[in-house]
């Protein structure tokens, strides 16, 4: 974790200018010039599987080690991931081939692996776990070959290759158990162009494995390490029997192969998608959807709007006594400060803290400096992020609770610095117990969890307390109309107009929510809640959702990955609820703001 602490948010925001290739990279991720023979050094990052949930590191299998092993120094994004970067003993060198090469082999004698790592290994097969590997910080991917023409001619038929991060660490036949324990390894390299006289350079632009299963008796070794494949297919698989001792090599192959691909473009490759053109598709259709229905919304609230205000000023001209009817009948009660305004006022905060968080975030990202190969970086920016934007956050809240009439500022800031916050970390607190139980890489160590308790209480909680402090004095939002003494008595509601089926019905269209909130301040003055929690009532759908995914798209069926999956569902939920209540709540105060000084009102 000492390294998180080295790690600076703002060197993300660098770009620094490479004097060989005239183009720019983001700090710490510049091309490798390999030469011929020079070692390449095959890192593993992890095991993971969508099953369970829970990330392990590479060594908690019994797999082949180094002599040394040596953990690479992570940033906070990384830890928070559950990444345990380390070496392996997989020995590769630029451009040199290895037909097979046998690991930790000593005297040509077999691994043998114990009853307790036999059961170990075969559970984590069960549970679909993949290993994650890394050449040059590029990740190792399975090639997977699908033919697109089905019906037609086995030589008309068109391939369509898809990449899948990782590989599977073994598979189930007949309720029988195999290891993937030979690894070919296939490196594509760029050759850069140099002048004459000079040795060429090598860069690595993909890693790609083909995992296999061959038993021991299949497998010829010799006293070099060395050993010998079977040919064709007449090998049968590496069993695991959980129930006893098994013997194995583990062994792995190296082949080179010429790239035109250039370095700067060696990420393409992963990022591709199979439904690339649905998924443009889909999210060009819901803003197209979004801003058609939005556009009809809005031209009629604006014309009954135009309207009202001019019958209303008109009626005011004619006869100053005639008795005031429609939404200007609450002018009096409309800015009337609800109940709890510190509460109101730091989730608001909270959430213009989240809003300018994603909004540098999605800035940065669009530069290309949060790009696959930092690994980490997105959360480690976000993190920081967040933690700088408490200045907003707690500028926005103080303002905005000083117009509500509140008084105790410091109270008032401790509040909206703790409230957010406090309840993602506590949640974090009670998963991270769970993982740490399941001895995962995923749970956070102790030292993380100060840092973190010491960013959020040394950078945070000051810069809340500084924006609230300016905030506080700055002077409040400048309402239209006057507040009566004595409030106007609420008839009875109708039960269409209760909060929940508000949420309900403002969710199925986040943006009817302008629509829906006008009608209820017009039949209720007390808004200002209601506002906040139904503009966030696509989050509940967000929830439904989830459910729904859980139960229909994943196999989770333990405990610890189903606490782990809505955990995290809930962080996702409470945040998104947050962001879409604070947008809508600042888009109606703006609006009814802008109603109520358009009419003349004594």
């Amino acid at each position: 974790m000492a390294a998180a602490m080295d790690w600076l948010p703002w060197s993300l925001l660098l770009l620094s200018l490479t004097c060989d290739t005239g183009a720019f990279y983001v700090p710490g991720v510049a091309p490798i010039n390999f030469h011929q023979n020079d070692p390449v050094e095959i890192k593993a990052v992890k095991l993971t599987s969508s099953r369970t949930q829970l990330p392990y590191e590479y060594y908690s299998l019994p797999f082949c080690q180094p002599s040394k092993i040596t953990y690479k120094a992570e940033n906070l994004g990384e830890v928070l991931r559950g990444d345990r970067i380390v070496n392996t003993p997989f020995q590769v060198l630029m451009n040199s081939e290895k037909k097979c090469e046998v690991l930790c082999s000593q005297s040509n004698k077999p691994v043998t692996l114990t009853v307790e790592q036999s059961r170990l290994v075969a559970e984590r097969i069960t549970e679909d776990y993949y290993v994650h590997l890394i050449a040059d910080n590029l990740p190792v991917a399975t090639r997977l070959e699908l033919y697109s023409n089905r019906e037609g001619d086995d030589k008309k038929k068109e391939k369509d290759v898809q990449f899948e991060h990782g590989y599977r660490l073994g598979f189930t036949d007949v309720n029988k158990i195999y290891l993937h324990n030979h690894l070919s390894f296939i490196l594509y390299y760029h050759r850069e162009d140099l002048e004459e006289d000079r040795e060429h350079t090598y860069r690595v632009v993909r890693f790609e494995v083909i995992p296999q299963s061959i038993r021991l008796e299949d497998l010829k070794a010799d006293e070099k390490s060395s050993c010998t494949l079977p040919e064709g297919t007449n090998s049968s698989p590496q069993e695991i029997d959980p129930t006893k001792e098994n013997q194995l090599y583990f062994t792995y192959s190296v082949h080179w192969e010429e790239s035109d691909i250039k370095w700067a473009s060696r990420w393409d490759t992963y990022l591709t998608m199979s439904d690339v053109q649905i998924h443009w598709f889909s999210i060009i259709n819901s803003v197209v959807v979004v801003f058609f229905l939005s556009g009809i919304l809005s031209m009629i609230i604006i014309r009954t709007l135009r309207k009202d205000i001019a019958n209303y000023n008109k009626e005011d001209d004619i006869e100053d006594t005639m008795e005031e009817s429609g939404w200007k009948l609450v002018h009096g009660d409309v800015f009337r400060p609800p109940q709890y305004p510190m509460i109101l006022s730091s989730l608001l905060g909270s959430g213009i803290q989240l809003f300018c968080m994603i909004l540098i975030v999605i800035f940065v990202a669009m530069l290309g400096m949060l790009s696959p190969s930092s690994r980490g970086a997105l959360m480690t920016t976000a993190c920081f992020l967040f933690m700088f934007m408490g200045v907003f956050g707690g500028f926005s809240a103080g303002r905005l609770y000083r117009t509500l009439k509140g008084h105790r500022w410091k109270k008032g800031a401790f509040c909206t610095a703790t409230l957010y916050p406090g309840v993602v970390f506590g949640i974090c607190f009670v998963l991270n117990c769970f993982i740490w139980g399941k001895h995962s890489s995923g749970a956070v160590p102790f030292p993380t969890m100060v840092a973190l308790l010491c960013m959020w209480f040394g950078i945070s909680l000051p810069l809340v307390y500084l924006g609230y402090y300016f905030g506080f004095r700055k002077q409040p939002y400048d309402n239209p109309v006057r507040t009566n003494q004595i409030p106007r008595q609420i008839p009875e509601q109708r039960w269409y107009m209760n909060r929940f089926v508000g949420i309900l019905m403002a969710g199925i269209l986040p943006f009817g929510a302008m629509f829906i909130e006008l009608f209820f301040i017009f039949s209720d003055y007390r808004w200002w809640w209601r506002n906040f929690l139904v503009s966030g009532g696509s989050a509940f759908y967000v929830l439904v959702y989830a459910i729904f995914y859980f139960v229909n798209k994943l196999d989770i069926v333990e405990f610890i990955p189903s606490l782990l999956y809505f955990g995290y569902t809930a962080l996702m939920v409470l945040s998104f609820w947050l962001l879409t209540g604070t947008i809508g709540f600042y888009a109606a105060y703006m609006f009814v703001r802008k109603i109520y000084a358009a009419v003349k009102i004594d």
